[in-house]
């Protein structure tokens, strides 16, 4: 088994000591299912104090028997390679990342080192008043007692090592996996069962109500089971029952298991299973408000059906005759795959009329501020929440062939960001084909992105202007105030229009012409600037589209 040496050293120090030591859990699951494990705990029959006497450079801050235990030298921490791992005489090389880095995806290329294994005492969980942490804990010398008190059958496994080098009166002994709930049966089955009473286990901990949805989309089967994990049926039932449990949680730990749900291969059954089994009606709402509610003629599928098949479709970048948006992607980020979720999230609130002509008039706008609203109640960092609220704002965006002006593609681009508008192009993908009435789009597209090249280097920002709001102060001879930036904004719409207009001559002649204007009058040109592009893209959108 691929297990790094780092681990096996802190296996091999507790035996050579006179205790037991376990590899335990997820890491364990992970070997058998070929999976790299992305953490490593171990559990042992030494007192928290006996594993700290057994490892001076450890700490111990807790109430649960976890002694946190260094496990790689700071100079092995640089340098090493993901994917050298357990190989003898080789610690340089064999690591794993630490558990603060593992939810950075940037973290396999800065630094791969076990600096730290979670080493437990085995342990008997009592009452859970908060439906997450044990009151109190009781440590046994058992490891059937400590395995019992998981949370999956297929979590409930413990790996036994042979002792290596340490220990010369130690008696050398095979690899043994500890197996008392048949969770080996269970990954060859592909099945998500609960240890002992299911009902019991999601009253103590309410979180595994999530970590069932999300082990069922995150795992593949071994053997010759192919198709994905499911949920045991009485652990369904369970998860049902217990659905409103999922109050008490921390919405911060809500959030890390939907992102990983939603970050899997299959965010879309997962979603699926959120509202099946009751769970989603506690996370996102909104979602479930648009259960059974029909679109229009552009569409086959509900509201909430369409989201969960644009989600979908969002998972893996799209191939258009030969071309690849995001092609340096090799999975479509966090923010694209929120939006196509969240994307028609309004609809329900918009929704004027039934049957083939129902509309949804402003939903774009809409979804966009319910959108956010939804991911700061989630506790999601701020620029995640502006990034997703631009997306599905500007999802309407209109890319007719003919239509669209070097102009239009201008002032897109000034709305949403150069940055972003590979993104917002992925979501359209993903909104159209989830629709489930798809047209065929590739050349459009592909006259859109060329559209995006052409001018992108093009002004569309005050800061590309060849003027300042100094060189206005001293053309026009007055004083900072919110006059100087109204002028620059009406000087930023005529330039979009025409950038040839660009240049330090015209612009210093007409900020001459716009300051005869006061500030209401130049606010007004502003606006009616955006307005009138407003409506040339709904023009476009209720002729061609009607609404999507």
């Amino acid at each position: 088994m691929n297990i790094p040496q780092e681990v096996k050293n802190i296996l091999d120090k507790l035996q050579a000591a006179g205790f037991e030591a376990y590899a335990v859990g997820g890491c364990v699951r992970d070997l058998l299912l070929g999976r790299k494990p992305k953490d490593w705990d171990v559990a042992t029959n030494a007192l928290p104090e006996q594993i700290q006497q057994v490892f001076p450079e450890s700490f111990y801050e807790n109430k649960f028997g976890t002694v946190s235990v260094k496990a790689a030298s700071e100079k092995n921490i640089k340098g090493c390679h993901p994917e050298e791992h357990g190989d003898e005489g080789s610690k340089k090389d064999s690591s794993l990342r630490s558990r603060s880095a593992q939810n950075d995806k940037n973290s396999e290329s800065a630094s791969c080192d076990i600096e730290f294994v979670e080493v437990t005492t085995y342990r008997v969980d009592e009452k859970y008043t908060d439906k997450r942490h044990p009151d109190s804990v009781r440590f046994t010398p058992n490891l059937l007692e400590d395995l019992a008190r998981r949370d999956f059958t297929i979590n409930a496994m413990a790996l036994r090592l042979p002792l290596t080098t340490l220990g010369t009166n130690a008696l050398k002994q095979a690899p043994e996996i500890i197996d008392p709930f048949d969770g080996q049966k269970d990954l060859e089955k592909g099945l998500i069962r609960a240890v002992g009473e299911a009902d019991k286990r999601f009253n103590e901990d309410a979180l595994r109500l999530l970590r069932a949805i999300r082990f069922s989309v995150e795992l593949v089967p071994q053997g010759s089971v192919k198709q994905s994990f499911t949920i045991e049926p009485k652990t369904q039932e369970a998860i049902k029952k217990n659905s409103a449990s999922l109050k008490a949680i921390a919405k911060e730990r809500v959030r890390d298991e939907f992102v990983k749900i939603i970050m899997s291969d299959k965010p879309d059954e997962g979603i699926l299973l959120l509202q099946e089994l009751g769970l989603l009606r506690y996370i996102i709402p909104e979602l479930v408000k648009g259960v059974g509610v029909a679109q229009n003629k552009h569409h086959i599928y509900s509201i909430f059906e369409h989201g969960i098949f644009s989600l979908k479709f969002a998972v893996h970048p799209v191939k258009l005759s030969g071309t690849e948006f995001n092609g340096a992607r090799k999975k479509y980020n966090l923010v694209v795959r929120l939006a196509a979720l969240l994307h028609d999230v309004a609809k329900p609130q918009a929704k004027r009329g039934e049957g083939e002509e129902a509309t949804f008039y402003n939903h774009d706008i809409m979804g966009a501020r319910a959108a956010a609203r939804i991911l700061e109640q989630l506790r999601f960092d701020n620029e995640t929440i502006e990034r997703v609220a631009n997306l599905i704002r500007h999802h309407m965006f209109v890319y007719d062939v003919g239509v669209v002006t070097p102009a239009a593609v201008r002032r897109l681009l000034a709305r949403v960001g150069p940055e972003n508008i590979d993104d917002l192009i992925a979501l359209r993908v993903a909104d159209r084909l989830g629709s489930g009435v798809p047209k065929a789009q590739p050349y459009r597209l592909r006259h859109f992105q060329y559209m995006v090249d052409r001018v992108q280097k093009d002004p569309i920002s005050v800061k590309a202007l060849k003027i300042n709001g100094n060189d206005l102060m001293e053309i026009l001879k007055t004083k900072p105030g919110p006059k100087i930036g109204a002028i620059l904004d009406v000087l930023l719409a005529e330039v979009i229009e025409d950038p040839k207009k660009n240049t330090p001559e015209y612009l210093s002649g007409r900020s001459k012409e716009l300051d005869e204007s006061n500030l209401a009058q130049l606010r007004q040109m502003a606006k009616a600037r955006i307005e009138e592009e407003k409506e040339e893209e709904d023009k476009v959108i209720k002729g061609r589209y009607w609404v999507q």
